[in-house]
């Protein structure tokens, strides 16, 4: 039985995390909700980017 790297676990479950944002953030636009909710949806998914990003760089440079 094979075992995942840390860092694979680590960008599976950000990537999870960003598409329940861009799930969450469709589903606002279709109930048409108010800007506040839709702003934070796009902030969420932009900082799950951003941290799909850091921690593939961090596993680069140091290992996870």
């Amino acid at each position: 039985m094979s075992q995942k790297s840390p860092i694979k676990t680590v960008v599976t479950l950000i990537a999870i995390g960003t598409i329940a944002w861009l799930i969450a953030g469709m589903v606002a636009l279709t109930l048409d909700a108010d800007s506040k909710y839709i702003w934070t949806c796009v902030v969420g998914a932009l900082l799950g980017v951003t941290g799909i990003r850091y921690s593939i760089r961090r596993d680069r440079r140091s290992g996870i």
